[in-house]
């Protein structure tokens, strides 16, 4: 009978197992380059290079997943190979390992549909998050459907095994001491190579980011990101010397309101602002937007009208018409807004140890007398949400279905309760009911003569997308446009329920993204995608007005404390854009990549101390290399070195 591999052996099952995993390797890139076809590069050298990068990644997971098939033929002993133990075990083994990588590929098709990356440490933490994580995949696609397309593929290339007498060939043949020592010390020396000297990283090559990603292979992605979600600046960044990088932050953040301490290792100072007036004290009620691109408005450029109420709000707040997010995932909004930071590499600050009783905002409200809130529709434990704001001083109100984790929550945390919802969906409650108890909440503290400072998640605006029926002209489930309309929906009811209380008059509200609904790009940075809107709604104090000034999720706070005209104890890297001295910046980084933009200019820090000097197109999105700036590169070395430098030495007290 004509068999899959040249020659009868032991190891016929493992080398037809290796030959179909880097044939469905190979095909699933191909899938991503045509997936990609316009903005992948498709140069005849680019696109061996994809081919060749990848085979070289794939043929290493290929060993580790073969490693323990080898390990095994080597310790069974000849006089129990084809024994019934023998063929439970490899039948058993075999059909498992067709399942789980089945199913790989498939997760990977998913995963790349939404990220348009390989797996990198967001699906490290969907591991760990699995109630959401399952609960959304059940509600985005016909999860039967899937398990039966996998199972369905793995039964197929196991009958397939036996047919072509795979099977028959590792029960019939012996395998003397020689050949199992030679074999097991190859798949060793392959295993310790990749596991010592083959980074992740070596598959960014490219300049186009699709060709570096699909150069990549998804499981070894996987556990890249698992080993690295915490990266040290000094030993992967290219440095300055500690006491220039503080000393150029602190130019950058001084005027004359503000005085430092005398530490050079330190940007604590006071911010003195009553120069002008009295200090103002109101409520604020700030709200972070899930996935708020700026590009979902009418002023850029959308003709869906799916933001009709933040459209009317342009002209009748204080409008951040050029502000960027710091990164591409909810706990990276966080960590700008609460701790206005630039964005450390590895894991948000919001999801490390040892990241309670940090200076934040918090700190600056509380010193003013004002109680600090956390609402967050879906269970806190995700993302490490509790643990980080009820170490911060933050109460938390959440949904509370039961934690798999210990949040290690400091503060009270209440109960959102089933009476209290009318609708949910795997991320959390929709926001119009995650509105309402913040309604509800700040009519106790009116009521007990509490300032409040009520920080807002929603989760609404969040594959897959669905929310009450009949609230809005879009079918809840079909796409993110009709989710988006929601959120905005949602947004004008809670504005028009609280302009019914005595605390209104009273309160300022703060609306901004976390980042965009989008991130990736042919970029290594994908600038457009970080670009994201921000309101400061109901302020006496100040004259509406759209501020054109480039600035950073980092500012937002720095400003609204110059609004209240406050003097505060300062350890913020955010600044006052209202401020003469404020110079035109943003800071924007994934977990490796960390960048400073300046107008067009954009400086891009990688981990393998590399950095490149572009300028960017906003009309096409492009950007492009030219000669290296040393002061420019300096400074964004300055703004990560000192951020890193003051989490890393317990400093940001």
């Amino acid at each position: 009978m004509k068999k899959i591999v040249n020659f009868d052996s032991r190891y016929s099952l493992v080398i037809a197992f290796c030959l179909w995993f880097l044939t469905f390797s190979f095909v699933l890139r191909f899938v991503f380059l045509f997936w990609h076809f316009e903005e992948a590069s498709w140069q005849f050298l680019d696109i061996i290079k994809t081919l060749f990068i990848g085979f070289f990644f794939d043929f290493g997971v290929a060993s580790f997943i073969l490693f323990p098939s080898i390990l095994y033929i080597t310790i069974l002993p000849n006089k129990l190979i084809g024994s019934f133990l023998d063929k439970c075990i490899v039948y058993f083994f075999s059909f498992l390992t067709l399942f789980i990588l089945v199913f790989t590929f498939l997760a990977e098709i998913t995963f790349w549909e939404e990220f348009k990356n390989r797996f990198n440490f967001i699906a490290v933490d969907y591991l760990i998050y699995t109630y959401e994580v399952l609960s959304n995949i059940k509600e985005s696609y016909n999860i039967y459907l899937l398990v039966s397309i996998v199972i369905a593929i793995t039964v197929f290339f196991f009958l397939l095994f036996k047919k072509k007498c795979i099977y028959e060939n590792v029960f019939k043949n012996k395998v003397n001491l020689k050949t199992r020592l030679t074999s097991l010390s190859i798949i060793l020396f392959i295993v310790f190579l990749f596991l010592k000297f083959i980074p992740n990283s070596m598959a960014e090559w490219s300049s186009n980011r699709y060709n570096s990603e699909i150069s990549k292979a998804g499981i070894y992605s996987f556990f890249a990101a698992f080993r690295n979600n915490q990266i040290k600046y000094e030993r992967f960044y290219t440095t300055v010397d500690n006491e220039k990088a503080f000393a150029m932050i602190k130019k950058n953040l001084s005027d004359d309101k503000t005085t430092f301490s005398s530490d050079k290792l330190s940007i604590h100072r006071t911010i003195n602002d009553t120069a002008i007036n009295n200090e103002v004290k109101k409520n604020v009620i700030f709200i972070m937007v899930e996935s708020l691109s700026a590009s979902f408005m009418e002023k850029n450029g959308n003709t869906e009208k799916i933001t009709p109420f933040l459209d009317s709000l342009v002209t009748k707040s204080v409008f951040f018409d050029n502000l960027y997010a710091t990164g591409t995932r909810t706990v990276r909004g966080m960590e700008a807004i609460t701790l206005s930071i630039p964005p450390t590499p590895g894991q948000s600050i919001v999801k490390r140890p040892e990241n309670h009783n940090l200076f934040t905002i918090a700190t600056v409200f509380k010193s003013k007398n004002y109680i600090t809130n956390f609402f967050y529709g879906g269970d806190g434990y995700f993302d490490n949400m509790n643990s980080f704001f009820g170490g911060n001083g933050f109460d938390i109100y959440d949904r509370g279905r039961g934690s798999i984790l210990n949040d290690d929550i400091k503060t009270k945390r209440y109960n959102i309760d089933d009476n209290e919802v009318t609708f949910e969906n795997a991320w959390g409650i929709c926001d119009e009911n995650l509105y309402d108890k913040v309604i509800t909440i700040a009519d106790k503290q009116y009521k007990d003569n509490k300032l409040f400072f009520n920080f807002v998640m929603t989760t609404s605006n969040h594959r897959p997308y669905t929310y009450p029926e009949n609230k809005i002209d879009i079918p809840s489930g079909t796409g993110r446009s009709g989710a988006v309309k929601y959120t905005d929906y949602a947004l004008k009811q809670l504005f028009e329920k609280a302009k019914t209380k005595e605390w209104y008059k009273n309160t300022i509200f703060v609306i901004i993204a976390d980042h965009c609904a989008s991130s990736a790009g042919k970029n290594e940075i994908d600038i457009a995608n970080y670009h994201i809107p921000a309101f400061i709604i109901n302020s006496s104090e100040i004259e509406s007005q759209i501020i054109g000034k480039q600035c950073s999720q980092i500012d937002l706070f720095p400003t609204l404390f110059s609004i209240f005209n406050w003097k505060y104890e300062s350890n913020l890297f955010g600044k006052n854009v209202f401020d003469p001295s404020f110079e035109e910046r943003a800071l924007l980084g994934t977990y490796r990549k960390l960048t400073l933009m300046k107008n067009d200019k954009a400086m891009i820090l990688s981990d393998q101390k590399k950095q490149t000097f572009n300028k960017w197109d906003k009309k096409t999105n492009n950007l492009s290399t030219i000669p290296m700036d040393k002061t420019f590169l300096e400074e964004t070395i300055a703004w990560y070195q000192t951020a890193d430098y003051l989490f890393t030495h317990k400093l940001l007290k």
